[in-house]
């Protein structure tokens, strides 16, 4: 432990020279030191708190949440892995599901929980058994169907609840995320989403000063006539305090355990599996450090940090791309900046204030947001195909797929004696199952085309290690 505490200063600690980087052990000055990590505070500050609000949970306690998960991350680590652990984006769609199928708050803290455990004995299996046993598992043909079936899952969310709310903000939201994405520069271009979130909600306050009520459905798709923005809870709010969060987004809570709840959100471990790999081998090509031993390390911490979260009522971990970006541009890998950050998170988790203003984002704005990230997770699994060259000619892989991922997205369910089993969980499971079933039934075949004709890489009877 304290040795993860302990850092050299790099050079003269200004800023490292040409071919040079700051390695996790090293820091900068304590003066730039701070600089970078509240950098780190603003790549994650985004998502981390838009995502509660689409869960329904407390955005207060997701950003004090995710300050002590990174502490707890970079300890277990030993401070070999330089990360920030956020609200993950993977859950927004199995919650919304679970709450479609009347489940509480309660019960979707308590499947959160459960799916931490999940993790947390995963990272203990790699750990304990070694970095291939993820692949052997779940190969990339397979964690990339999960992860799209989980992306475009959401779509009917859009559709149905956000969208409707205020299409004109909801269209210029999305423009906004999508111009400073594409065209925006350095850090700015990072924070894409929450540029786009306040232009549209200071967009809905001048609407609502200049044009008055708007008509159109609330959240529930009840059509009233209402002010896009509400603020009535924000003065009630305390500047220091607890985050207890409100009726429509509860903080602190203890969870509650339904089957229903846990089978549909599960399913999402595999994702962040995923999301977790990608991330330490990413960190470890740019540090230029074999960090597969440390693989079981950071799936466990954030197995056991979304556990925790779940248990008090918060929302669930995952390990941040947007700081990874912030890493590669500064060529600084130091884990004293994200104490830093980490450290500042917990302070603003005890601002209720602030929590209010953030869950008082009109439906309308997160439309706009909603319509272009939940795409953009379901691509995240094509990109997993890509990268991986995952052959799609064969029928062993293409057949299993395809059946999970329409199973998935169209939320098709099996209905039985006492209950059913459907939409994301029976994807999942269609894809996994499917997949190395069809590869034990498939028999050797060449390739469909000879290898001078066709430049590609056919995926291997046994996959390879990693992502």
């Amino acid at each position: 432990m304290t040795r993860s505490l302990r850092w050299t200063v790099h050079g003269d600690g200004r800023a490292p020279g040409p071919g040079e980087v700051v390695r996790p052990d090293e820091r900068m000055s304590w003066g730039r030191t701070v600089g970078l990590g509240m950098q780190h505070v603003l790549a994650m500050f985004g998502a981390t708190f838009v995502f509660p609000v689409l869960m329904g949970l407390d955005p207060n306690l997701a950003i004090l949440l995710s300050g002590l998960a990174t502490m707890l991350f970079l300890l277990m680590t030993r401070g070999r892995v330089p990360s920030y652990l956020g609200t993950s984006a993977s859950f927004v769609g199995v919650v919304a599901a679970v709450r479609a199928d009347g489940g509480t708050s309660a019960e979707v803290t308590g499947a959160i929980a459960v799916t931490g455990v999940v993790l947390a004995l995963v990272g203990l299996a790699v750990h304990l058994g070694g970095a291939r046993i993820i692949s052997a598992i779940l190969p990339p043909a397979v964690t990339g169907a999960v992860v799209l079936l989980i992306g475009f899952n959401l779509a009917p969310v859009v559709a149905g609840t956000y969208w409707p709310q205020d299409q004109g903000v909801a269209l210029v939201t999305m423009l906004v995320v999508m111009v400073v994405a594409v065209a925006a520069r350095g850090m700015l271009g990072r924070l894409a989403v929450l540029v786009g979130l306040v232009v549209g909600y200071l967009l809905s306050v001048v609407l609502d000063a200049v044009l008055g009520p708007i008509t159109a459905p609330d959240a529930s798709g009840v059509v009233s006539t209402h002010l896009r923005l509400d603020f009535s809870k924000v003065g009630d709010a305390p500047w220091v305090g607890l985050p207890l969060g409100s009726p429509d987004a509860p903080g602190l809570h203890f969870p509650a355990f339904s089957a229903t709840a846990i089978l549909i959100v599960v399913p999402v471990v595999v994702a962040l599996i995923a999301e977790n790999t990608g991330h330490v081998k990413a960190v470890a090509s740019m540090t230029r450090e074999d960090l597969d031993p440390y693989l079981g390390r950071a799936l466990a911490a954030d197995g056991i940090a979304t556990a925790v979260a779940g248990g008090v009522g918060g929302s669930p971990t995952t390990t941040y791309a947007e700081n990874i970006g912030v890493m590669a541009a500064t060529r600084v890998y130091s884990t004293a900046a994200y104490w830093v950050a980490a450290v500042v998170a917990v302070l603003i988790g005890f601002c209720p204030k602030f929590g209010a203003v953030v869950a008082a984002t009109p439906g309308g704005v997160l439309g706009g947001i909603t319509v272009v990230l939940y795409g953009m997770i379901g691509l995240l699994g094509a990109r997993i195909w890509v990268e991986n060259k995952v052959d799609f000619s064969r029928p062993e892989v293409l057949v299993p797929l395809a059946a999970g991922i329409v199973i998935g997205v169209g939320d098709v369910t099996m209905r039985f004696a006492g209950g059913q089993f459907g939409g994301i969980a029976f994807g999942t499971v269609v894809t996994i199952a499917g997949y190395h079933l069809m590869r034990r039934l498939a028999p050797d075949r060449p390739d469909p085309m000879p290898a001078e004709t066709v430049e590609r890489t056919p995926e291997p009877r046994d996959p390879p290690e990693g992502r």
